[in-house]
């Protein structure tokens, strides 16, 4: 066993090493970093459902409540798209076009030959000088897919990129403001990198006036965080030595799991800003979003961002956006606007940097085998309200509950109100008039499901009419037993059906409201979401809730 001196100088260098790693963090806290805004191209990317008219303007609006200011609103090409029409829409209305920008070619092709049209203007700046655009993003590949530099050597790839910058001052505004976007740098830093070197430096050395605002360059997803950090801090150095102070973008794609880390590594490592939408969605697995990326440097103490952006409108927008391409919510587990993001799992302790405070929400507390007592009556208290029921010794049952299912192999959630509701019956409580309220009330989503409570109600409709002629929801406990219980139970008047309707009936009027039974079948569908049919509902309602709940004891 090491001795007190050995453990204490391991102590002394574990802290040396960890404070030296972590010191890269300090550029975070204090970056001022510029956002150049990619929802409204990148999210419909790939995606099985285009951008309509309607869905642009609402994602420009989601945007613009995030308090971005620079925006990209199109990718022209020879075909008349959507953008187009959009792009008079938006300059229609009189919007400050200083922040919008758009995509253009360096070349209108190259074709069999690779070699670049140097002398036909661009389709991306002919349409952006018709719809009145002058902010541009010029696409540059320097890798040897595209052209044979054999053919068209460097010197001339420069002299191209200048002309058409002067061709922007001159034919769409004096003021315009143009990126160069290194698109391919992937595939040229591994073999030509002086290839991009050269570009940094003859850009940087340029007059003040055509100078780029800024460089781009995007990673798909295949580098190390640190090889893409590398490239940003050369292309950082030269722009440095020749004491241009341009913006450095980087864009992440996302591929094995690294995007947030590689976009952040790149902003330790020189680049000042992003070109991101607000969510992921993008092209193949998408990319790095901005809302991500900009509460990284909120947790960290950044407080730039905070004073520049509207940072706690980020996560509604995220999820709206997402909503608007996929037509679904993002996926629970998505950090920062995921359903789950905001969970308590473990305890009840906030972390330092608490994201539900932050964004002014409810933390959900996630209710598993690891919740504690105290976990389960918070989540109780949150979805029924105040009980005298609600006791640690019920919480405890229900959690021993939660475990013997684990055991049992039955597999269930415990999250939703009605699993939640199901394990405190189980467990011992009864179920009320108000749990019975709220999981009546939410409406059952699925089609299929909706169907089958359906059928059944349909049943439970007959047995009603029958009784007085009309219909008032209640079924006496007889013509309870006869439409739905007989196959589970023996007999009308035996002890067993007498708990079981009496676990059924919450409010003790002597009769079953068709709410109070609905409140087993909508826990079904939810539980055990393939039930192909009514009448294995019914089954699953019966064995695995009703029945269970009534083993407990008269309630």
């Amino acid at each position: 066993m090491a001795c007190a001196e050995e453990i204490q100088a391991l102590v002394k260098s574990y802290r040396g090493d960890l404070e030296n790693d972590l010191a890269k963090y300090e550029r975070l806290r204090d970056l001022d970093i510029f956002v150049l805004d990619n929802s409204i191209r990148e999210s419909t990317v790939g995606q099985l459902r285009a951008h309509t008219l309607e869905s642009k303007w609402d994602l420009y609006n989601e945007v613009k409540k995030c308090n971005y200011k620079d925006i990209i609103v199109a990718s022209f090409s020879h075909m008349t798209r959507v953008d187009d029409v959009w792009m008079k829409q938006l300059v229609d209305t009189g919007v400050d076009r200083c922040g919008l920008w758009a995509f253009s070619e360096i070349t209108e092709g190259a074709g069999a030959s690779k070699v670049p049209d140097t002398e036909t203007v661009p389709v991306g700046l002919r349409k952006m000088k018709d719809a009145g655009l002058w902010n541009v993003i010029f696409e540059v590949d320097l890798s040897d897919v595209i052209y044979d530099f054999d053919k068209f050597p460097m010197e001339k790839m420069l002299q191209l990129i200048k002309k058409w910058l002067v061709w922007c001052h001159t034919n769409l505004h004096h003021d315009s403001k143009v990126c160069v976007s290194f698109r391919d740098l992937a595939e040229t830093m591994p073999d030509h990198p002086d290839r991009v070197f050269m570009t940094v430096d003859f850009l940087a050395k340029l007059p003040a006036n055509i100078r780029p605002y800024g460089l781009m360059y995007e990673e798909p997803g295949k580098t190390m965080p640190e090889e893409c950090g590398n490239w940003a801090k050369y292309i950082r150095a030269i722009m440095n030595n020749n004491n241009w102070k341009a913006h450095l973008l980087v864009h992440v794609h996302e591929k094995y799991g690294y995007c947030d880390a590689t976009a952040l590594q790149c902003l330790m490592d020189g680049a000042n800003g992003i070109w991101a939408s607000l969510c992921i969605e993008g092209a193949s697995m998408g990319a790095a979003s901005s809302t991500v990326t900009l509460m990284n440097l909120v947790r960290m103490g950044n407080k730039k961002v905070l004073k520049k952006f509207n940072c706690s409108y980020l996560r509604k927008a995220a999820i709206k956006i997402t909503q608007i391409t996929t037509g679904i919510d993002p996926h629970i587990k998505q950090p920062i606007y995921g359903a789950r993001a905001l969970d308590f799992v473990f305890n009840l302790t906030k972390d330092e940097f608490d994201l539900a405070t932050f964004f002014g929400e409810h933390a959900p507390v996630r209710i598993t085998t690891l919740s504690s007592p105290e976990m389960i009556l918070k989540r109780m208290t949150y979805l029924f309200g105040q009980d005298p029921q609600f006791t640690v010794e019920i919480a405890r049952n229900m959690k021993e509950k939660m475990l013997e299912d684990l055991k049992s192999n039955r597999k269930e959630e415990y999250m939703s109100e009605s699993g939640l509701a199901i394990l405190f019956d189980r467990a011992g409580g009864k179920l009320s008039e108000r749990m019975r309220d709220v999981i009546t009330q939410k409406k059952e989503q699925d089609p299929h499901h909706q169907r089958l409570i359906a059928e059944i109600r349909k049943t439970w409709n007959c047995w009603d009419l029958n009784e007085e002629g009309k219909r008032d929801n209640m079924l006496q406990y007889d013509s309870f037993y006869n439409g739905f219980m007989a196959p589970y139970f023996g007999c009308y008047r035996c002890s067993d059906t007498k708990r079981a309707l009496k676990a059924i009936d919450m409010d003790a009027d002597g009769q079953v409201d068709w709410t109070e039974f609905c409140v087993y079948l909508k826990w079904a569908v939810a539980q055990y979401p393939n039930v192909k049919n009514s009448e294995e509902l019914l089954e699953i309602a019966f064995r695995k809730g009703i029945i269970p709940a009534m083993r407990d004891g008269t309630k």
